[in-house]
């Protein structure tokens, strides 16, 4: 009685290894939410001026997509970082940011995505190899008074809480032009 089901799941668990393989090849990945930047506890030591970190996410073609899930009851959180994203990114001084804010809108899908709300990113022109992790580019926006004050970081919790999951990206070509 043991042997035929034996069998019959080591049969199946074969059948379906490929399509296993398959799905885990193809599948988009995910990066969870960015986490948001530490800030300096008052008091404490400056930190050594660090080499810059390389960018968390990057894109390289001439434009992407980014899919932004985020918590269907933490929509009005989102805008809000959407809104404080592109005033900072409008004032900035950075000429990098300046170069990214030409290209940078932000669209709410109509449609759920799952259960959650989703959010577009489109970007055309992209700037190749500039940070476009979401909360590496507002911090890049504040002044550093605004990164150590109080109230930013329960901001950051805010924000980083109504993300459902990090950003899928999608990078585009143009194609018959």
């Amino acid at each position: 009685m043991r042997r035929p089901f034996m069998i019959s799941s080591f049969g199946l668990a074969v059948a379906l290894a490929p399509a296993m393989l398959f799905a885990q090849a193809t599948a988009p990945a995910q990066q969870p939410p960015a986490q948001p930047p530490a800030t300096q506890t008052p008091g404490a030591a400056p930190a050594q001026p660090a080499t810059p970190a390389p960018p968390k996410l990057t894109l390289t073609s001439p434009a992407a997509v980014l899919l932004v899930p985020i918590k269907p009851d933490q929509t009005a959180v989102f805008e809000e970082f959407a809104g404080k994203l592109k005033a900072g990114l409008a004032k900035s001084q950075d000429p990098i940011l300046q170069k990214q804010a030409t290209g940078f809108k932000i669209y709410k899908s109509a449609e759920p995505f799952g259960a959650n709300a989703l959010y577009v990113v489109y970007i055309e022109p992209v700037v190749p190899n500039a940070e476009y992790d979401l909360f590496g580019m507002l911090t890049k926006t504040m002044t550093l008074e605004e990164q150590r004050a109080p109230e930013t970081a329960t901001m950051w919790k805010r924000y980083a809480d109504a993300f459902a999951s990090g950003p899928s990206r999608l990078s585009l070509t143009p194609i018959g032009q």
